[in-house]
């Protein structure tokens, strides 16, 4: 259509009206980015079914017990999901970055090291192209310097997989200088390089270029985010390259090193195979029976009692059920909205009932609250398990048992038993037996509740109600049902 029109206004023999040059200079624009959303989209739709037939074909594989190795087909599956993930995390990267809303982390990382490992994680793919990848550095690097190592890293990895794409013979080199805290990289290839006519809008969102690039695949992204991300980190990112000899990308960015190095981080624990303390119940409510399946199988096995519901009535009714410690709810339920249900949950059970919002919305989705978001924190999907249970850790207060570590021993409970005269204290006995029954048939959020009565009888029964609470949180119920019967004899 816009094209007609631009024809049309073209048609009366003379030189356009400066309205009708603005207006035909509008519509040329238009139909372009509409051509690029059009071209957009094509990639995308190839850059997203490639992952998925990977994931389809090694779970049905797996489904039908004909994979030859299920932890080849296991990580196939992680990679193709990980190549999705990124693909969303670009497209919201370029939102984030037009919005003026990207935030950048600066932090002392080992230089050295962070090259090295770079190019580890990209010689598998250069290595599947019959092409080298060589890191070219001088010796005299810093150990440390200031950056975000994660847009860092981004920046170059973007940089390196064009350079590898693009490259059917020879090398891709990084070569890096470091002068006077100014960083240069520079990724030098050997591959069909960029006409001088498409090197001006090669950095364009959603662009690709002509010729054998652009029959290659991609969705116009990477070097879009690249450009706006060194942008953002204060630096110049600049093009040299000769079609048919190769290319050359330079970027220049300013890296201070940090005025005393900073203290090696602990090493790496165990993994996570259960926690301290009582045992705490949580409710998941999501409308993904597959998410629902996924997160029970990572917390049943650390000991969590995990309850699952696909609605939010169900949710609610659960939680008013079992009252349980944590509630992991997702924002979309169907026609219900997972900050309303939040809301409720919040009326109802109160501040020590802790809500995470577990969901691939954006966490500020919510519409405003008086009184603050109903939820404690968000976690955004796909999501890696550490950084979940780094959550559940911090809302629950909890300590991880991890492989290889120790439990540490229960303490006496005759040992804590305080001393105090015979009817001081009324209704200490009452409260103990009742606590005795509780253990029996083990209802934990009841027991609490008497323990919580019983350290408000009076100051002298304090001790005994801290050292019940120790023993319940360590889950020795029949610790717990001693203490409360050696105190049911003291005070008689």
């Amino acid at each position: 259509m816009a094209g007609r029109i631009i024809d049309w206004l073209r048609s009366g023999g003379s030189e356009p009206a400066s309205a009708d040059a603005e207006l035909i200079a509008r519509l040329t624009a238009a139909e372009a980015a509409n051509e690029a959303k059009t071209r957009f989209l094509a990639s995308v739709s190839h850059e997203i079914r490639s992952p998925l037939n990977a994931i389809y074909g090694y779970a049905q594989l797996i489904e039908r017990g004909e994979g030859k190795d299920a932890l080849a087909a296991a990580r196939v599956i992680r990679r193709s999901a990980e190549h999705l993930a990124h693909l969303v995390e670009g497209l919201l990267d370029i939102a984030q970055v037009e919005g003026g809303a990207l935030k950048l982390n600066r932090e002392a990382m080992r230089f050295p090291e962070f090259l090295r490992q770079l190019v580890d994680m990209m010689q598998l793919q250069a290595e599947a192209k019959g092409i080298a990848l060589v890191l070219d550095h001088p010796p005299g690097l810093p150990e440390f310097v200031h950056a975000d190592p994660k847009r860092l890293r981004q920046v170059l990895i973007n940089l390196i997989a064009n350079a590898i794409k693009f490259t059917d013979h020879g090398m891709v080199t990084l070569k890096v200088e470091y002068r006077n805290q100014l960083a240069t990289f520079s990724v030098i290839d050997t591959g069909i390089g960029i006409a001088p006519e498409d090197a001006a809008r090669i950095f364009a969102p959603f662009e690709r270029v002509g010729g054998a690039a652009g029959e290659r695949a991609g969705v116009g992204l990477g070097l879009a985010i690249t450009q706006a991300l060194v942008h953002i980190m204060g630096g110049e990112i600049t093009l040299e390259s000769t079609p048919g000899a190769g290319s050359r990308f330079t970027v220049r960015l300013m890296l201070s090193q940090p005025l005393t190095p900073p203290t090696d981080p602990a090493p790496e624990a165990g993994a996570v195979t259960g926690y301290i303390g009582r045992e705490r119940w949580i409710v998941v409510i999501d409308d993904d029976t597959a998410h629902l399946a996924m997160v029970r199988g990572l917390l049943e096995p650390l000991g969590f009692q995990v309850r699952t519901a696909t609605d939010g009535e169900t949710g609610l009714a659960l939680a008013a059920q079992v009252q349980p410690d944590l509630v992991l709810c997702d924002v979309a339920l169907g026609e219900e909205s997972g900050w309303d249900i939040a809301a409720r949950l919040r009326r109802r059970h109160g501040a020590l009932l802790k809500i995470v919002m577990l969901s691939g919305e954006a966490p500020d989705s919510a519409a405003r609250r008086d009184d603050g978001p109903a939820n404690n924190t968000f976690v955004m999907k796909p999501f890696d398990f550490t950084v979940l249970l780094d959550v559940i850790a911090g809302e629950l207060g909890l300590e991880w048992l991890r492989a290889g570590s120790a439990v540490p021993p229960p303490a006496s409970a005759d040992a804590a038993v305080p001393s105090f005269p015979v009817g001081i204290v009324p209704d200490l006995s009452r409260h103990c037996s009742e606590i005795e029954r509780l253990v029996r048939i083990g209802h934990v959020r009841a027991i609490e509740a008497e323990i919580d009565a019983l350290a408000a009888l009076a100051p002298e029964t304090a001790p005994l109600a801290d050292r019940m609470r120790v023993t319940l949180d360590s889950f020795d119920l029949k610790a717990l049902a001693q203490l409360a019967k050696t105190a049911v004899s003291h005070a008689r």
